[in-house]
């Protein structure tokens, strides 16, 4: 607890939380909530094969959650000790205090993670939003982060993909109260396809099964008082982010990374485009390319195999650890 929290606010605030949907868990996975100043993270891990393995963090992207990483992290219980954190406002993480969704502040509370933890360094990794995320993480802090794993990450780009234009109109006053007015009608299932349509190289690809766990967290999230106002501050993160200039910006910050890095992009992404891969490769200083012609905006969803071999081959580079 904060030590200018008032004893019984987390209670109070818990007893007025919306009641929904219990956020799924699948087998072999643990949840847990971890109080922080200012916020309170849910951490999804799953634990290592045998103990004494290292630590990894894994960030998701814009709408997404610790559930993008199920698929990829039993690839890895050999290797590492896993943890996916729910960022501020999504998945089952209740919005911060100060309503900060800007890059910075969700790096920040990844850095809160990690140091309240004392899990640093660990092999970091992040998608989407997420990546721009742990690139800020491993810029300015990295005594935490031993290796740095990008798929997709929401880099600034001088022009943007047609299909990710959405996205930034997100981030206008008023234009998502209009977007969900004009969206009342649509049923969690045409949402769902709607998104896996954006985010899948081929949506076929998606079992029918996973198909309906995706559905159900999307009505879940629909329940949330907060869900739009979550996407439309992080949205508006990203886009302030892609203005940022100098010192701060995101491929100034790249350059400062020091951590070996693995990048991983799509050549099916609509979100973020592949030719973006060249900068990216002579951006980071240490940096290994994964090109997969099929992937869309989430690789660790479509193809976990080939990401978890190229982390593993970027473990053999750094000594195994």
């Amino acid at each position: 607890m904060s030590s200018t929290e008032l004893p019984g606010t987390r209670a109070i605030a818990a007893a007025m939380a919306p009641t929904v949907s219990a956020v799924r868990v699948a087998e072999g996975e643990r949840l847990r909530s971890v109080a922080l100043p200012g916020l309170t993270l849910t951490v999804r891990s799953r634990p290592a094969d045998r103990t004494g393995l290292p630590p990894a963090l894994f960030v998701h992207g814009l709408g997404g959650s610790s559930q993008n990483w199920s698929a990829l992290m039993p690839l890895l219980a050999d290797v590492v000790d896993s943890d996916a954190v729910d960022l501020p406002g999504f998945g089952d993480s209740p919005p911060p205090d100060d309503g900060n969704y800007s890059i910075t502040g969700h790096a920040r509370a990844v850095i809160r993670l990690l140091d309240a933890g004392e899990r640093g360094p660990v092999h970091l990794f992040g998608n989407s939003l997420g990546g721009a995320v742990t690139t800020r993480v491993a810029a300015v802090r990295p005594d935490l982060v031993r290796t740095l794993t990008l798929i997709s990450p929401a880099l600034p780009e001088w022009q943007v993909q047609r299909p990710a234009v959405p996205t930034g109109l997100l981030a206008l006053p008023g234009v998502a109260p209009l977007f969900a007015r004009l969206t009342k009608g649509w049923t969690a299932e045409q949402r769902t396809r709607g998104v896996m349509a954006l985010c899948y190289g081929d949506p076929a690809r998606i079992s029918d099964e996973a198909f309906r766990h995706a559905v159900a967290e999307m009505e879940r999230r629909l329940e949330l008082p907060y869900f739009w106002d979550a996407m439309t501050r992080s949205a508006r993160g990203i886009v302030d982010a892609y203005t940022l200039g100098g010192q701060h910006g995101l491929w100034r910050q790249a350059e400062r990374v020091l951590a070996p890095t693995q990048l991983v992009y799509g050549g099916r992404d609509q979100l973020v485009s592949y030719r973006m891969a060249r900068r990216a490769s002579a951006a980071f200083r240490d940096a290994r390319l994964l090109a997969l012609p099929d992937a869309g905006h989430v690789a660790m969803m479509e193809y976990p195999e080939a990401v978890a071999q190229a982390f593993r081959e970027l473990l053999d580079d750094c000594g195994g650890s």
